[in-house]
């Protein structure tokens, strides 16, 4: 599933720290898509690879996705295992 949203996105860079740069440097695209990703607060205008690229780069260094619930969609590092 690659449905997360621009919000999601800003969210989990704040959670480890990262700025855009960061973020763009660790998936292999660039800072402008990275961006525009962000942009907007619900479903990305980039391409679905991108966006996945995006989310398993963020789920990777420790962030969980949460789909929409009685509190709508959300971000939060992952349990320890």
């Amino acid at each position: 599933m690659n449905g997360i949203t621009g919000a999601q996105i800003r969210a989990a860079r704040a959670l480890l720290r990262w700025t855009a740069e960061d973020l763009a440097k660790s998936t292999g695209i660039g800072v402008m898509t990275v961006r525009r990703a962000e942009a907007e607060d619900g479903q990305p205008s980039i391409t679905a690879a991108n966006l996945k690229l995006i989310r398993i780069t963020l789920e990777d260094a420790g962030i969980e996705f949460i789909a929409r619930n009685g509190g709508g969609v959300g971000v939060r590092f992952k349990k320890p295992e």
